[in-house]
């Protein structure tokens, strides 16, 4: 039994005309060619932003959305930052619409705390609930940088700070990095 690889399908309405229904279908597949690929990146992100496998797949989901209603717009420059940025904003725009909830409900929303994260022995959570200890723009520079490998003038772009403010968030977030780590390394020893 072979593994099935989702291939997201779009519906064409039947009262368009063929020329536009072609034209539409060559946008979905021209989508599906430059932007699938970077889905991996897009579902790293949003997991390490989010500190939620589903709400990260919600926001994911989202950015995918987002972005192939502006596909059209997009002018054909770094695909995976450009998806990325867009990872980005849907997130920070949870972010707003949550702490609006939270106060017209004024009951904060319960999270995971960073100890109990670090629970886990594995070398690979430890790792991962240290970066989620970092504060978000740290924890975003880092993680786009180190696990994405992108570049510091792509971050500056997701991101919409100058480079010099990606570099000094980048020595910064290894920094707290390195110091969080070693303390719970010397544990485990």
């Amino acid at each position: 039994m072979g593994v099935s690889i989702f291939r997201p399908r779009l519906a064409f309405s039947a009262d368009r005309s063929s020329a536009e229904q072609a034209a539409a279908r060559a946008k979905a597949e021209r989508f599906r060619r430059l932007m699938l690929p970077h889905m991996d990146a897009a579902l790293t992100l949003a997991r390490y932003l989010t500190r939620d496998a589903s709400v990260a797949e919600d926001v994911v989901q989202e950015a995918y959305l987002r972005a192939f209603r502006g596909f059209d717009a997009w002018r054909g420059e770094a695909p995976k930052a450009w998806l990325l940025a867009i990872v980005r904003n849907c997130f920070l725009s949870g972010i707003a619409a949550t702490r609006a909830c939270e106060e017209l409900t004024e009951e904060p929303v319960d999270r995971e705390s960073p100890e109990s994260l670090l629970a886990d022995r594995n070398e690979a959570a430890m790792v991962r609930a240290t970066v989620e200890r970092l504060p978000e723009p740290f924890r975003e520079t880092l993680v786009l940088r180190e696990l994405e490998e992108m570049s510091y003038k792509e971050i500056a772009a997701i991101t919409r700070v100058p480079i010099g403010t990606v570099m000094s968030r980048l020595a910064r977030a290894r920094q707290m990095f390195a110091e969080l780590l070693l303390p719970a390394a010397e544990k485990r020893a």
